[in-house]
């Protein structure tokens, strides 16, 4: 922490092509952020027009990821807020990721991480994340889903959830519809589920599942769960953006600080325009205060 004992937030602005450098702004001068936190926007930006990405603009979003990350492991920081970058521009400058997700991970050398999201009424982690579809079902393992639901449930009880509810949900339609649609959830998921409900202590807690992808979300949203653990990118995604599309938060868990960002991209086509909305980076800004607040 601070000599003002306040937690101090590093916000990145993304590829400053997009909206990036206008949802901060707009974020950082509205009455809606938490002013229990010292802010500071990180990185070098060359002019760029708005809505007209270049390798220079990619180059600089990537540095400011570089610096907002030293600066954390330094003990400098307490969190970090991302904003959005295009990864496909950004892959041209020889950024080697996947994803903002993966980079912090591997610069921080942590193996144990997964890709959260939360807006609204509903929560969801992803077992696989960045990666093609017809990859996801390969890469499915019992161990994963374990790790991934274990680090779901550190995060709930982080946002003092002390008892989560956590639903899993299947892969294939129906949850595979007892091995007629897929056996996936009888020899993988399931035993995981099995596991998980082992490995939480608190007997208060709750981890079901297989259960159906098409009906879980409803059910979420309803209150009957605090989180669902997806499979796949997709699957917990599209509910999430369906449902909270203006206030969902991106947050990488298992890193040594608290990692956030607005739950979408660049939006090159309205960059500059004066339309953009600072919801979500509103979110993922508080977000990060909160988490970095309850964990000091």
């Amino acid at each position: 922490m601070s000599t003002s004992n306040k937690p101090r937030i590093g916000i990145t602005l993304g590829d400053c092509a997009g909206i990036g450098p206008e949802i901060v702004d707009l974020a950082l001068n509205s009455n809606r952020i938490a002013r229990t936190a010292e802010s500071k926007v990180i990185g070098k930006y060359p002019g760029s027009r708005p809505g007209n990405p270049t390798a220079e603009s990619a180059r600089a979003a990537a540095a400011a990821l570089e610096e907002a990350v030293t600066l954390a492991r330094r003990g400098e920081l307490d969190a970090i807020v991302t904003g959005p970058v295009h990864k496909a521009r950004m892959y041209e400058v020889g950024f080697k990721f996947p994803g903002q997700t993966e980079f912090f991970a591997e610069r921080c050398g942590v193996k144990n991480f997964a890709m959260c999201l939360t807006g609204g009424k509903i929560t969801v982690a992803l077992v696989t994340a960045h990666l093609p579809l017809r990859e996801a079902a390969s890469a499915l393992k019992q161990s994963e889903i374990v790790r991934v639901g274990l680090l779901l449930a550190d995060f709930l009880n982080s946002r003092s959830v002390s008892s989560p509810r956590i639903a899993v949900a299947g892969l294939n339609p129906h949850a595979g519809e007892s091995g007629k649609l897929g056996r996936e959830e009888i020899e993988i998921i399931g035993p995981a589920v099995s596991e998980l409900q082992s490995a939480i202590e608190n007997r208060e807690s709750r981890i079901v599942g297989p259960l159906s992808p098409d009906t879980v979300f409803h059910r979420a949203m309803e209150g009957e769960f605090d989180a669902v653990l997806c499979m796949y990118h997709d699957q917990g995604l599209i509910p999430l953006k369906l449902h909270a599309f203006h206030e969902g938060v991106n947050v990488t868990l298992g890193l040594p600080f608290h990692r956030t960002s607005p739950d979408h991209g660049t939006a090159f086509e309205i960059a500059g325009k004066g339309i953009a909305r600072p919801d979500s980076m509103i979110a993922a800004i508080n977000l990060a205060v909160e988490l970095t607040t309850k964990s000091s």
